[in-house]
């Protein structure tokens, strides 16, 4: 591992901890050459499947994304980093338990938009509004009432 002060590549390890249910390995390490501290997180490399995109393109799933996007709707909302990451989690998890090598990017969207409406309502709001490209006000306001019938129980009405 290469100390991202000094770029010396020789260090020890002075620290492990499981952290995050015990799926990522956090080290503190210190340089041999410089002897600062810097902390590093190891994580098994999963295979993800590539993700079909709506104009037929393919990519890699990139968690950064999937990330980006849920901070992106939970902005000035309580919503704290370890639940993102705990969502992403949740959506890598499910990605990798469907065992397929291609995955539809709405199926991402739908997953994200699911686990949205549990944590924050606002959040999903946003997101959904973006994610389904409104093309008016009533296709929104059609959102927000299914999301108002889902919360009290009753079945939604379209």
């Amino acid at each position: 591992m290469k100390c991202p002060f000094c770029a010396e590549l020789e260090n020890k390890v002075i620290d492990s901890r499981l952290s995050n249910q015990g799926v990522v390995i956090r080290r503190r390490r210190e340089c041999l050459a410089c002897a600062r501290r810097f902390t590093t997180y190891e994580r098994v490399e999963e295979i993800l499947p590539m993700v079909v995109k709506k104009d037929g393109r393919r990519e890699a799933f990139d968690r950064k994304k999937v990330v980006g996007g849920i901070q992106l709707a939970c902005q000035k909302r309580p919503v704290s980093s370890e639940q993102v990451e705990a969502v992403v989690d949740g959506i890598e998890r499910r990605l990798q338990e469907i065992g397929e090598k291609e995955i539809l990017s709405t199926m991402i969207g739908e997953q994200v938009m699911r686990e949205l409406s549990k944590l924050d309502e606002v959040a999903y709001v946003r997101f959904a509004s973006v994610y389904r490209s409104f093309k008016d006000l009533g296709e929104f306001m059609s959102e927000l009432k299914e999301l108002i019938h889902e919360r009290k129980g009753a079945p939604a009405k379209k």
